[in-house]
């Protein structure tokens, strides 16, 4: 009987023991699934550090530390950080350093804050072997661009000025003939993906000679520019370029027509539709650019993002006051686009009888907002009307007058 209790009590301990041991696996596996990222940097006896990330304009706080007596501070969370360009930000705020983080994220970070990009070592992530690699040779060859950049800048005579021009040139073939060699040589690291995306297409004419050279340049680079980029690739979104490349193609590149910038919006969000940080940020970026456009009409643009997209509940991610932001600027906006009908004027005239706008048939009708007060308004609108009765009258042409300022009503002429 005594051994059968023991028996059972050892069933009872091993059960608890395995049970214990089990759910500190699963609790051991699902830390694993989170980030660490350890800062030693004996440069450092106390003061909060920051880790960040690149995204839009700002960098953005991930986490905080605080650094011990040791000059060392650690970064954890349970959560993956999602994958990009990070940045420690040291105390003081003055300082900064670069890494990659991307699928290996428990990371030590041994920094020397009196050269950061040759002396500070990155390990537990290949990506960052790459990338240090990468940022040594930038800036050893950026010592010799800038060196030939000034040179070129103070020269004195032509002939200098053509030697320094080439002596660049030639440092910048090699800086690029590195580039394509660590992406030919790393293709799937991030690196690879990083520097892909930062090509700019080569034109078909280096020095066109005609107009038409100069459009075959523009039609080629256009098609061309998003050549080195996946929307379907989150990564990129958290970079210090990409923005900047995006602005620089929807600004400068996309011809600033509506229906042209409507064309590429909606091509861009396709390719980004299985990729929900990229679709996020690209339909964010496109709304903030085009609720309050630079140029007459491109309200319609935020229109029809509001109609395709925000008002068919993709923008999910939106708090109730952004959308309440968004619907009343897009139905404000609605009947008041470029070559769309707008809303019925339902004036009186100065007899008193309903005058609407579109009662008044005829191919064409001057709309004339005046105020008898108003001094530009006492010099053009007799102007208009001797126009009017000299030529635009027998030519069908109609005018239709609006007292902006109803107080004057007696003022009616």
């Amino acid at each position: 009987f005594k051994l059968n209790i023991f028996v059972f009590y050892s069933h009872i301990q091993m059960k608890i023991i395995f049970t214990f041991l089990l759910s500190l696996l699963i609790f051991s596996s699902s830390y694993a699934q989170g980030y660490k990222v350890t800062l030693q940097t004996p440069d450092y006896k106390s003061g909060l550090t920051y880790l960040t990330y690149y995204y839009g304009k700002n960098m953005n706080i991930q986490d905080s530390a605080i650094v011990n007596s040791n000059g060392t501070a650690v970064f954890q969370g349970k959560e993956k950080l999602l994958p990009g360009v990070y940045s420690i930000v040291f105390p003081g705020k003055n300082k900064l350093f670069d890494f990659l983080v991307d699928k290996e994220q428990v990371i030590t970070i041994k920094a020397d804050t009196t050269d950061l990009i040759n002396k500070t070592e990155v390990t537990g992530s290949k990506e960052n072997i790459l990338f240090q690699q990468y940022q040594k040779y930038i800036a050893a060859k950026g010592v010799f661009l800038e060196k030939e950049l000034q040179e070129y800048r103070s020269s004195t005579t032509k002939s200098d000025s053509a030697l320094h021009e080439k002596k660049y040139k030639e440092l910048n073939g090699e800086l690029n003939e590195y580039r394509d060699k660590m992406i030919k040589e790393h293709p799937e690291s991030m690196l690879a993906a990083l520097l892909t995306s930062m090509k700019e297409p080569k034109v078909l004419y280096p020095n066109p000679a005609t107009h038409q050279d100069s459009l075959n340049n523009y039609l080629y680079y256009k098609k061309h520019y998003w050549d080195g980029i996946t929307f379907m690739d989150d990564r990129i979104i958290r970079t210090p370029f990409f923005l900047p490349k995006l602005e620089d193609y929807f600004r400068n590149i996309v011809p600033q027509a509506s229906d042209s910038i409507i064309k590429e919006s909606d091509y861009l969000l396709l390719l980004a539709r299985s990729s929900p940080e990229m679709y996020k940020f690209l339909l964010n970026w496109l709304t903030d650019e085009y609720i309050y456009p630079k140029y007459m009409g491109q309200d319609a643009v935020f229109v029809h993002l509001f109609e395709k997209y925000h008002s068919k509940g993709v923008s999910s991610w939106l708090n109730e006051k952004q959308l309440t932001t968004i619907s009343n600027r897009a139905y404000m906006l609605m009947s008041n686009l470029i070559g769309e009908q707008a809303a019925n004027l339902q004036m009186v005239d100065s007899t008193g009888k309903d005058m609407p706008l579109y009662n008044i048939n005829s191919n064409y009708i001057v709309i004339c907002f005046w105020d008898p007060t108003c001094g530009h308004c006492r010099v053009q609108v007799p102007r208009l009307d001797s126009i009017y009765n000299a030529e635009w009258k027998k030519e069908g042409v109609k005018m239709y007058g609006v007292l902006t300022e109803t107080k004057n009503k007696d003022q009616w002429v």
